[in-house]
């Protein structure tokens, strides 16, 4: 079964999205994972509660380091956006490819569901490939 780890600083927000997208999307033909570089220390609320407003709950899930073992075990590698040059996952790991999303962190319900509905769009895009 294909694996997709989807990657950013945190893991809090952006890439806990696509986790969830993907894998309830992918309806158990592929499985997804996230970490970040410097986990925070709780999801972001906003995304839980933008996530929930689509039918999918967060609160069971939790920010988890990235590995090296992860990163080796994944088919793609899928980073969400860099906003902290020094530790962005993209310069850690090659042939990775970068979606370029806005952070999730301190901004308005409005924001985060229009990044969450580019999530959404994006991993639907991802699963017609994987």
């Amino acid at each position: 079964m294909k694996l997709v780890l989807f990657v950013c600083v945190h893991n809090s927000g952006r890439s806990q999205m696509a986790e969830a997208f993907f894998n309830s999307m992918a309806e158990g033909t592929a499985i997804a994972g996230s970490a970040g570089t410097e986990p925070g220390d709780g999801l972001n609320p906003v995304a839980m509660e933008a996530m929930a407003e689509v039918g999918i709950d967060l609160m069971g899930a939790r920010p988890k380091l990235l590995t090296q073992q992860m990163v080796d075990r994944a088919d793609r590698v899928i980073t969400m956006g860099c906003s902290v040059e020094q530790s962005c996952p993209a310069l850690f790991i090659p042939n990775v490819e970068d979606w370029g999303l806005e952070d999730p962190a301190g901004q308005p319900l409005e924001k985060v569901r229009e990044i969450r509905d580019e999530i959404a769009a994006r991993v639907r895009l991802l699963l017609a490939d994987v």
